[in-house]
């Protein structure tokens, strides 16, 4: 725990914060304790998930605009409720697009239950499986479609896992061991050391392509390995420039391939159902939480849990790779 705490009414809060470059603290925030808005729920955060790519590159790595908040999904222990809130109860345990705060405070409308028995822990990895399922329902591919996903790290782990149970053959790629064994362990069969596109049983089986590592050997490598007319979705941020590979060979395979070239932006879905929409972003949400429940998409062997306090070596674990696992989540009931 810090050494020091900001206490405001009756309540301490804490938060994780980026407070310079490469470095992270948990610090006293003030909680808002403001009477609660009518639509509204407050609580105790339970677990939160750590985005490697994006927290350490728009925050952990930056060199200015300190001090920075961050977090991409959390649950929840609802302790007030809006007198308008029909559906949500205090003590019910909900999941977010939080941040990595002690307390959590959010419109109804923007949370989801969670199933009774899926641990906080599991269940915040619904918000990470979230990024391919809008790939999924955009697709035009269909199970039980041969995939290619590039990448094994956290995002195309759970995309691999995502096609498969929906019914779709998954292929997967990654040049690091220890992500090819984990995806080994934890059921996806088909797993290969680097995209087939010298493959002569795999070359022209695939429909869609899933680029999930950022790295521009494989955008191409994945244009010429897809099935002529097939989709090439580039879901992972090209953080840096890996390669200097000329433009005209990507060119060439769009070309010569017919390939459909595309963001796997998760964004280009509403949020909620609409009119004329059929796929949302909190459906999608709420399918992840019911997979997970099921045991459908397993988890439970791809993370290490690190209490807030701790929050330097989880980015500094992360970012020189000191962990053999894929995600960092912090167990908030440690932060007293």
């Amino acid at each position: 725990m810090p050494n020091q705490s900001a206490t405001y009414g009756s309540e301490i809060a804490y938060a994780v914060t980026i407070t310079g470059h490469q470095q992270a603290e948990l610090l006293p925030v003030e909680e808002d304790l403001t009477p609660i808005g009518d639509n509204e729920v407050a609580g105790q955060t339970l677990a939160t998930l750590v985005s490697a790519g994006t927290e350490l590159n728009s925050a952990y790595l930056a060199e200015s605009g300190f001090p920075k908040q961050l977090g991409y999904a959390s649950i929840f222990q609802i302790d007030r409720v809006g007198t308008q809130v029909a559906n949500l109860r205090e003590g019910d345990v909900v999941y977010a697009m939080g941040s990595h705060c002690s307390h959590q405070r959010k419109p109804a409308s923007e949370l989801l239950q969670v199933p009774e028995g899926l641990s906080a822990e599991v269940a915040v990895f619904a918000r990470m499986m979230g990024v391919s399922m809008t790939t999924l329902v955009t697709t035009s591919a269909r199970p039980p479609a041969k995939v290619l996903i590039c990448g094994l790290g956290l995002v195309g782990h759970l995309a691999a896992k995502n096609f498969l149970a929906a019914g779709y053959q998954v292929y997967a790629c990654d040049p690091v061991e220890f992500r090819r064994q984990m995806a080994l362990d934890t059921g996806i069969e088909n797993v290969l050391e680097k995209v087939p596109v010298d493959d002569l049983d795999l070359q022209g089986q695939f429909p869609l392509a899933i680029e999930c590592s950022g790295h521009g050997q494989a955008l191409l490598d994945a244009t010429n390995t897809i099935r002529k007319g097939g989709e090439v979705v580039c879901i992972a941020t090209p953080w840096r420039k890996l390669t200097d590979l000329a433009l005209h060979d990507l060119h060439h395979a769009i070309f010569h391939n017919y390939a459909h070239i595309r963001s796997g932006w998760e964004w280009e879905l509403p949020r909620h159902p609409q009119d004329f929409q059929h796929n949302n972003l909190f459906d999608n949400y709420a399918g992840a939480l019911r997979w997970l429940h099921q045991g459908r998409v397993d988890v439970s062997n791809i993370y290490t849990k690190y209490n807030p306090a701790d929050a330097q070596q989880a980015y500094q674990d992360l970012l020189h790779k000191r962990t053999d696992r894929l995600a960092v989540v912090f167990d908030w009931t440690q932060v007293e």
